[in-house]
């Protein structure tokens, strides 16, 4: 299986994060594995819709962020991942907790990459599945 190129540890990607989207939802790195990234997501006012449920959107977004980071850790630093399609299917509602998503690759090619990531209560039962496609493409920063 293919392993990540570029290490960051946790703290690196939450300091990274700080002041934008994935901060203000309270979206938290807390594992890096081999080819795998886990991340924490509140369920509260933040990431509620007007019905008192976990937004669909929330869950989209913590499952790019984890697909989006994992994509670009895969790759050298001349080379970036930049996202094609996503897609979620909620399978449970959550109304309360945390959620904690896992993000794991299923291709990494050359110029495509596709990711798993599912997404799990505070109780362990699936909540949401979605799958990520990201582009390789040149860093124009390199």
């Amino acid at each position: 299986m293919d392993k990540f190129v570029q290490l960051m540890t946790t703290d690196a990607i939450n300091q990274m994060s700080d002041g934008t989207l994935v901060s203000t939802l309270g979206i938290k790195i807390t594992e890096v594995g081999e080819n795998t990234l886990t991340a924490t997501m509140p369920v509260d006012a933040r990431t509620k819709q007007p019905f008192g449920l976990l937004h669909g959107g929330a869950n989209v977004v913590l499952a790019e962020t984890l697909a989006s980071i994992g994509a670009q850790m895969m790759l050298p630093r001349d080379k970036m991942a930049v996202g094609l399609e996503i897609n979620a299917n909620h399978l449970r509602s959550v109304r309360q907790g945390m959620v904690t998503g896992k993000a794991f690759p299923i291709k990494v090619g050359q110029t495509v990459q596709v990711w798993q990531i599912d997404i799990f209560d505070d109780q362990g039962r699936q909540t949401c599945t979605c799958r990520m496609t990201a582009s390789v493409v040149n860093n124009p920063s390199r």
